[in-house]
Formats: C-alpha cells, structure tokens, sequence
C-alpha cells in the first residue's frame, strides 16, 4: 500500500498536540495537530484504535500505543467514524505495523478502497482561517480494501464490547459514532465537535465551545443536522469529538441542547457551495 497523504504536511498545530489523556479508565484521547484520535481499553487488556490521525503521525501514535500497552501489543482492530484525510492520515502506517482488520460504514467504503474521492473543501464557508487554507486538505479517497470491512449490521463494534455504532451522515455519507450506553459515553467523530474547528485561533489555543461538524468537509447539511438531533436524544454524559476537548455532564448536556435548538445559527454556513 502506498500512502498518498505522506507528503502532505498541514501546517497547524493545537496546544494539546501529542498530549495524551485518559478520558475514562478504558478510553484515552491523543491529539494530534489538529484532530483527536482514541485507543479503547485497559493498559493490559484487549485495545482498539479509533481513527488513524493527521499524515505523517504514525510513529506518535505507534509510541503513544506502546507507551500505554507495551512495546510488542498489537490492536484488535481500527474503527473508523470516516475517511477524511486527518482521521485516516497515518492508516498506511499503522497496518503495516498492526496488519489488523479495519472497519467503516458501508458507505464510506467507496473512498477507502479507491473507489471514489470526497467532494472538495469548500473555502467559502465563513468562519475563519482553517476554512480558508482548506483547498490545500487532501480530498481524494484512499486503498485499504486488503483490510477494511463494514461495521457488523447488528451495530456491535468489533474490539469494543458494549458499544454501538450509530451512523451520523452528513458529514461524509457513512459516518458513524460510536455510543456506550452503560455510561452514556459517545465517540461522536466529527458530527459535532468542541472546538469552532474553521478558527485557526480557536483550534490553536483548543477554546471549548460546541460547534456542528467542520464546515468546510459537511457536504449534506439536513442529515448533519438530523444526526446531531440523534445523537442528543442518546442523552451522552461523556463526548469525545474528533476535534476539541471532550465535554461532559450537564455542561455538555446544555451545550448539546443550544446545539440543536439552534443548529441553522450555530452550524450552518452563511453560504457555501453544499447548502
């Protein structure tokens, strides 16, 4: 497999980069620039990767990974919420590392087998500097088809026992979160996040505040809409985002709420080519 992202270099970089946190016992969160990816599990136990990072990260994740389970642990396998180049940037990487089985929805598997590419960035959208250097995020879809499969139907997730995946289009066509009903913890990807992820400053310096999906990748704003109105009515106590700090209890509840209330003042774009 070759990686096309390997030489593609985004410049912007959060405060909290390559600082790891355990956001619960078994979920650990590590940031990377600009976007969060997740291990599943105990230090000891069975582990999962959620996501795969921005290009050229493999070797922090791979020593984020032995740093946690130890230097020969291998994961069960990698979920993934989507295929855009910041959650699948060091895939190539990793499975030659760990050559485990990938899983996506089933309409995300057209861009991760080469198949088709996303639609471009739409720089046009208001909100900032991010959206602005947008044109220059890799959009085209990538190969992996020796190891990705669909999520089960029944909505377990492999590697994750106890947890569902739910799918949240309208970022990309097969998002999915991930939601444990045992705690109300949601993986939420980018369906919504905690950080206006179009402001350069604000993903920079990780200012939490309940944003909808990045405005310049969300190509079908009434399903991203419908998916954040799903995934409020799960009532999370915990979110992980693919972007910002995750938020939790009634701080999140209220957030979530404002929200969906109001998503079309929040969320949506003043203009833009997907609308």
């Amino acid at each position: 497999m070759e990686n096309e992202f390997e030489n593609r270099l985004i410049p912007a970089t959060s405060v909290a980069s390559g600082i790891g946190e355990d956001v619960l016992i078994d979920l650990y969160c590590f940031p990377i620039q600009v976007v969060n990816m997740y291990f599943f599990g105990r230090p000891g136990d069975p582990w999962t990767v959620i996501d795969a990072g921005m290009p050229r990260s493999a070797d922090k994740i791979i020593e984020a990974a032995e740093n946690r389970y130890g230097k020969d642990a291998k994961p069960e396998s990698i979920i993934l919420t989507h295929g855009h180049f910041d959650h699948v940037g060091a895939i190539v990487e990793l499975l030659e590392k760990w050559p485990v089985p990938v899983y996506a929805h089933l309409d995300e598997l057209p861009y991760l087998t080469g198949k088709e590419s996303y639609p471009e960035p739409d720089s046009s959208v208001d909100g900032g500097l991010v959206a602005k250097m947008s044109p220059m995020f890799p959009n085209h879809g990538i190969n992996i088809s020796e190891y990705v499969k669909p999520l089960p139907d029944d909505h377990t997730v492999p590697g994750m026992p106890g947890w569902e995946w739910v799918h949240t289009p309208g970022h990309t066509k097969g998002h999915v979160s991930l939601f444990r009903e045992e705690d109300r913890t949601l993986i939420a990807g980018d369906a919504f996040v905690t950080v206006k992820q179009e402001s350069l400053y604000n993903v920079m310096t990780q200012k939490q505040e309940i944003s909808g999906p990045p405005k310049y990748l969300t190509t079908d704003w009434k399903a991203a809409k419908e998916s954040v109105i799903k995934l409020n009515e799960l009532g999370p106590i915990l979110a992980a985002t693919g972007h910002g700090i995750p938020m939790s209890g009634d701080f999140l509840a209220q957030e979530l709420q404002k929200l969906v209330d109001n998503f079309d003042t929040i969320a949506l774009p003043e203009h833009g080519r997907y609308l």
